[in-house]
């Protein structure tokens, strides 16, 4: 029999509740048959749910040659693609949308979500395991202590909802922190109106000194002289602007930039 060994630098724990398993795979809501991706399967448990699920057209995308072995042994029809989901172009394997699923290594977690940015006309939904200290940011409204940059950047095309609490005793090896299910649904926004990339400059950059008011993080950006800084606006911290408010501080920075 094939053994999978949890290897650390890839950052897997692995999943060993069924039901946990059961109710993540619930999680993903899908109306009819759909192309389902699951980003890093190990051994399966995941997958085992969702192949039960008619709707659900399944792929696996899996970086690790011992998972890719166990899954292949133990999963004769499953379409495995053996890659690093960050690496993946997923217009090579899909012509429309595919909705992803994972209980996703803590490490690599933000940078999954960036390329789902990237790529948010073809992912209508992600359903995920991730930290829960980053669950928690990723679905924090504005006016609360754990509204970052993530929180901007993700509420602005998708709607999150923060499913559940995993405790660490489900996994092995257990992680040293709680994990968190959430589910991202698209929204209807196609463009924010703004300079996109200037936004997440503004973004990123307002965040780095949270503490501090508008009108001075964002001194990098347009000097501490200039007379935006007259606006109320720039008395408020990040966390006190929703997306709106970030696309009306973009245009503002843009506007003065371009003076």
């Amino acid at each position: 029999m094939i053994k999978v060994r949890a290897k650390k630098y890839l950052g897997q724990h692995f999943l060993k509740d069924l039901e946990v398993a059961r109710h993540i795979a619930e999680s993903l809501q899908l109306t009819a048959q759909s192309d389902v991706l699951e980003i890093g399967p190990g051994m399966g448990v995941l997958t085992r749910f969702l192949l039960e699920r008619t709707e659900c057209n399944l792929s696996v995308v899996e970086i690790d040659t011992e998972s890719v072995a166990y899954l292949q042994q133990h999963f004769k029809e499953l379409k495995i693609i053996e890659a690093d989901f960050l690496k993946l172009k997923l217009s090579d394997y899909y012509t429309g949308p595919v909705h992803l699923i994972g209980n996703l290594p803590y490490n690599i977690s933000s940078q999954i979500f960036f390329k789902m940015l990237d790529n948010r006309e073809q992912i209508p939904q992600l359903v995920c395991m991730i930290q829960k200290e980053v669950a928690e940011r990723m679905a924090a409204r504005h006016g609360n202590k754990t509204y970052g940059i993530l929180s901007v950047l993700m509420q602005a095309f998708y709607s999150i909802d923060y499913l559940f609490t995993v405790h660490e005793h489900v996994f092995d090896p257990p992680p040293k922190v709680k994990s968190a299910v959430i589910r991202l649904v698209r929204n209807d926004v196609k463009s924010l109106g703004c300079d996109e990339q200037l936004f997440k400059t503004v973004v990123k950059t307002a965040f780095n000194q949270r503490r501090k008011t508008m009108r001075n993080s964002l001194k990098p950006l347009v000097g501490k002289d200039h007379p935006m800084y007259e606006d109320p606006l720039f008395n408020l911290r990040p966390e006190q602007l929703d997306v709106a408010g970030f696309v009306d501080l973009t245009n503002r920075v843009k506007l003065a930039m371009n003076e």
